[in-house]
């Protein structure tokens, strides 16, 4: 990839590596693929989004602008390249559990949405909110499983919330299980009613009722086809890439959220022009933006 350098136009993306400690926000990926229900490349997003990032800058525009690279102290902290299985979800486990000593906002890049399993354990997450059009309350293990398992593990499902749950895209054996567990389920129509505003709110009430870390997990695939064409499981009518943006930065924005994870994106599958992982580069931004919103109201 080539592209121009302008000294007054800097870009986001290329981040030092973490050597010590005190930084706000550090990036790991978590390069998951092999328990995925669909064939997947998702072990290459992880690097195409890193690579995606240098195509924006890191400016947010206010007013006042804020370079969010002057703003936050920002670290790269590799990839986990065996993370499936027990013993790569271990390896994920004390990654993220290390990270976050020295971080205080880890951001995971997938890797299929299995992920959220060892991620959100690493941070001791005690609260767990999902922007995803699909439960993961399957059985077995795989990236359709994540929060059916981190529920069986001991996270209190009426601490979880999961926004832009679709129709057609999921079944009525899994919602009666969301049900049951008293997890608090957003529909994607009803996301869209009442804004993010709204219902973000609602949802880092209940996942950070109690105290403890809040995780977010951000799968792709709840947006619509057209801007996530490279999400297996993307479908028309999802969520806009606006829609995921704002949800994102709304959360990120809260100081509970310790640590996020950017799931389902197949760098191989995408459209030639790469708008999957651009998007989710741009989430990876949204991140950090809504980290930085914690200094200016704080």
């Amino acid at each position: 990839m080539t592209l121009a350098h302008d000294p007054l136009w800097p870009r986001a993306g290329a981040w030092p590596a973490i050597d010590d400690d005190g930084w706000d926000a550090a990036v790991l990926g978590v390069l998951a693929f092999r328990t995925s229900l669909s064939p997947t490349g998702a072990h290459a997003t992880p690097g195409a989004i890193r690579e995606a990032l240098r195509r924006y800058s890191p400016t947010l525009l206010g007013p006042p602008p804020v370079d969010l690279a002057e703003a936050l102290r920002i670290a790269d902290a590799g990839d986990v390249d065996e993370p499936d299985g027990p013993a790569g979800e271990a390896s994920v486990r004390t990654a993220v559990a290390e990270l976050r000593e020295r971080a205080d906002l880890v951001i995971a890049l997938g890797g299929d949405n299995s992920i959220t399993y060892a991620v959100a354990q690493g941070a001791s997450a005690a609260g767990l909110i999902t922007i995803d059009a699909h439960f993961d309350l399957r059985d077995g293990v795989s990236n359709g499983s994540p929060v059916r398992r981190l529920v069986e593990d001991g996270l209190d499902p009426r601490r979880i919330v999961q926004l832009g749950i679709a129709d057609f895209a999921n079944s009525v054996a899994y919602a009666r299980r969301a049900a049951d567990l008293g997890i608090t389920v957003v529909t994607m129509d009803d996301v869209r009613r009442r804004g993010a505003a709204d219902v973000v709110a609602e949802a880092l009430e209940i996942a950070g009722a109690g105290g403890g870390a809040v995780h977010l997990d951000i799968d792709v695939d709840v947006c619509d086809r057209s801007v996530a064409p490279g999400c297996p499981a993307s479908v028309p009518g999802g969520l806009a890439a606006w829609e995921l943006r704002a949800l994102v930065r709304a959360v990120a924005a809260d100081a509970r959220v310790h640590s996020a994870d950017i799931a389902e994106v197949d760098a191989t599958a995408d459209a030639p022009d790469g708008r999957t992982v651009r998007l989710a580069a741009l989430c990876v931004l949204e991140l950090l933006a809504g980290k930085a919103s914690r200094k200016v109201t704080t």
